[in-house]
C-alpha cells in the first residue's frame, strides 16, 4: 500500500465529494470488489495483460475520477455518467494491475490461495487506514470557506497525477 500512490489517488477521488459514511463505505466495497476479484483472477487464474497498458488505464482512472469531480462531463458532453459502475470496472484494472505486479515473483504454488487472500486483506487494510486519514483532512478542510474554489484546484492536481502516471506508464512500454 506504501507504494499504492496511484490506487490512493483514485480513492481520494472517489470520496471527495461524498460526506455521507454510508455512501463512502458503499463507493469503497465496490472499488474493494472490483479489486478483489481481478487479484485473485488474475494470480490464481494466470491471466496476463501487459502491465504497463493496464496502469496506463489505472491512470485513466484517476484523470476519469478528477474530471468527474471537476463535473466535467455534464458540463462537456451533457450526460453523467454511472459513478458506482465506474468504480467498480476501475476497481477491476486495478486489482488486475496489482496481479500483475505479482506474476512477476516466483511465487510458490504451496498456501498461494491462503498467501493471495492475506495479501488482499493487507492492501484493503492499508487502503481503509489510508483513506481514513484522506477523510479526516477533507472533513476538516471542508469546513472551510473557500473548499468549493480550491476543490477544483485540487481536482486539477489529481488529473495531472493521473496524466503524468498515464506518461510514464506508455514511456515504459515504447523504451
Amino acid at each position: 500500500m506504501v507504494t499504492g500512490y496511484d490506487h490512493i489517488a483514485f480513492l481520494i477521488g472517489v470520496i471527495f465529494f461524498l460526506y455521507r459514511l454510508k455512501d463512502i463505505v458503499q463507493y469503497v466495497s465496490l472499488f474493494t470488489l472490483g479489486h478483489s476479484i481481478t487479484l485473485l483472477a488474475g494470480v490464481l487464474g494466470g491471466f496476463h495483460a501487459n502491465p504497463y497498458t493496464i496502469d496506463a488505464i489505472i491512470g485513466l482512472s484517476v484523470v476519469y475520477k478528477a474530471f468527474d469531480n471537476m463535473d466535467g462531463f455534464r458540463r462537456f458532453f451533457g450526460f453523467e455518467p454511472n459513478t458506482k459502475a465506474a468504480v467498480l470496472i476501475f476497481g477491476l484494472f486495478h486489482g488486475f494491475g496489482l496481479a500483475t505486479k505479482l506474476q512477476e515473483l516466483d511465487l510458490s504454488k504451496n498456501g498461494l490461495v491462503t498467501n493471495i487472500i492475506s495479501f488482499n486483506v493487507g492492501v484493503e487494510i492499508g487502503q481503509v487506514l489510508a483513506l481514513t486519514a484522506v477523510l479526516i483532512v477533507l472533513s476538516y478542510w471542508r469546513t472551510q470557506s473557500g473548499f468549493l474554489r480550491q476543490a477544483f484546484a485540487a481536482n486539477t492536481v489529481l488529473m495531472t497525477v493521473g496524466f503524468v502516471l498515464v506518461g510514464y506508464q506508455i514511456a515504459g512500454y515504447l523504451v
